[in-house]
């Protein structure tokens, strides 16, 4: 029992060491509804994103932004890699040539492509990576590649969740 409670410190005391990475938006709250003008029935635009507390030994980040209520896959909406490690934040409206961009389930798109679920209430999944490389990947790289690509490399990741359901025209 007593090896048990060291362990279980000596654990605490590591994970604690440089904090949790956290990723927020001024836009929406975690578990709250995604403002319409970052959807289809909106502007469509990117929200702004923002991160901290990322492990001193991060080299770059990766952002995946997916659908998993989606009803037939997990609809991808963005994929961004290589992001520098000096970077803490992602503008609204992102323009597409800032960063790597992958390719989207909306026909291999390299945007932000916002909420526009066919029905019911959807939550999107915004994932950060923190890495310990720059990855070898071309742009147009999908979500699946890439998550092959930071295999062995992730430091930390978080995710921020954000609700939305389609305002159908009557």
């Amino acid at each position: 029992m007593v090896k048990y409670i060291l362990s279980t410190a000596v654990i605490l005391s590591t994970i604690s060491l440089e904090g949790t990475m956290k990723l927020t938006s001024p836009a929406f709250n975690h578990n709250s509804p995604i403002p319409p003008q970052y959807t289809c029935d909106g502007a469509d635009i990117s929200p702004a994103l923002q991160w901290t507390d990322a492990p001193s030994a991060t080299q770059s980040f990766a952002l995946i932004v997916d659908d998993p209520d989606a009803p037939t896959k997990v609809w991808v909406h963005w994929v961004i890699f290589n992001i520098p490690a000096s970077i803490n934040n992602i503008a609204e409206n992102m323009s597409s040539s800032a960063f790597t961009q992958g390719a989207t389930d909306f026909n291999g798109a390299q945007h932000y492509g916002g909420p526009c679920p066919p029905s019911g209430n959807h939550r999107y999944h915004f994932t950060l990576y923190a890495l310990d490389t720059m990855l070898n990947l071309p742009a147009r790289a999908t979500k699946r590649q890439l998550l092959t690509a930071m295999n062995g490399h992730i430091l930390a990741e978080t995710t921020l969740i954000g609700t939305y359901e389609h305002k159908k025209s009557k």
